[in-house]
């Protein structure tokens, strides 16, 4: 029997997550596959839910051939026992088209908020029932990329879906409890460290924050901490650098169409929209560091 995977990005959010749990809507010959890594409150809401919804383990699989993979929410395939050279591959995604999209895979991209605002389309389209622990990954993947609707790369898709995902039987107070959970004791730490290290730089006269840190060990979801320290300065631009292990993590917001920091992280091989964007940069680089990056 033909095996079709789906699979997603390694630290995986909400909105990578329900794009693959709404691909198995779809088509239930499909095995969604979680990555390695997910972010913790996808964690814990799976730890919750996981029993009402379809997800396998890499390591649960049988190592059979495998027919087809749908990407979802990422452009890169990670090796995986069973994949060929004669593997079908199909991206479904909302960031413009990277370096690594194969011109042997067949696409389907969209510019919208969330993926999932591509894959509840076609749930729509075709009738498609979803469990109230499916729903509300669903929309939860769609506030979560989208910031609960108010960033501007928010499209009146993503307004749509969600109202559809709220008819479907979506439970809002299942989406507030793990939408903006509070930061972990290391994330508040590396909060701390970044809100002293911050300068405010003017560039064409724009505000541009850049704030750099050094941790032991591994931080997830630099993105929260992101988020914190946006709300906290409100600029026009923020990168925010951290070294860890054997890497440097980028991690930009823009709250203006002026300033492209998609553009900034591919510099850096890095990727993402105009206004949110990331990029990992190997450590130790051969001519700059986590704190030259940081000079205007």
């Amino acid at each position: 029997m033909a095996m079709h995977l789906v699979l997603t990005h390694e630290q995986a959010d909400f909105d990578g997550v329900a794009a693959a749990c709404a691909v198995w809507s779809l088509d239930q010959d499909a095995t969604p596959v979680l990555p390695q890594r997910v972010n913790r409150n996808v964690r814990a809401f799976l730890t919750l839910y996981g029993e009402r919804l379809p997800f396998v383990r890499a390591e649960d699989l049988s190592g059979e051939a495998i027919d087809q993979v749908t990407l979802v929410d990422t452009q890169s395939l990670a090796s995986l026992k069973g994949v060929s050279a004669g593997t079908r591959v199909h991206v479904i995604d909302h960031h413009p088209p990277g370096e690594s999209l194969s011109d042997e895979w067949t696409t389907h991209l969209e510019e919208v908020g969330a993926v999932t605002t591509v894959l509840v389309g076609d749930l729509r389209q075709a009738g498609v029932e979803l469990g109230m622990a499916e729903a509300s990954l669903l929309l939860l993947g769609i506030y979560e990329d989208t910031g609960s609707l108010t960033y501007a790369s928010t499209t009146p898709a993503d307004l749509l879906a969600a109202a559809w995902l709220l008819e479907a039987g979506a439970n809002l107070s299942v989406v507030a409890e793990f939408l903006d959970p509070p930061l972990s004791p290391d994330q508040r730490a590396l909060y701390e460290q970044l809100l002293e290290a911050a300068e405010t730089h003017s560039f064409h006269g724009l505000n541009v924050v850049v704030a750099c840190a050094e941790v032991e060990g591994r931080i997830d979801e630099i993105s929260s901490v992101t988020h914190k320290l946006r709300d906290v300065f409100d600029p026009a631009g923020l990168f925010v650098l951290v070294e860890m292990d054997s890497h440097i993590q980028m991690v930009a917001r823009a709250s203006t169409d002026d300033l492209d920091v998609g553009e900034v992280a591919r510099r850096f091989d890095g990727g993402g929209h105009s206004r949110p964007s990331f990029a990992i940069d190997p450590w130790p680089p051969p001519a700059r560091s986590c704190w030259t990056c940081c000079q205007p």
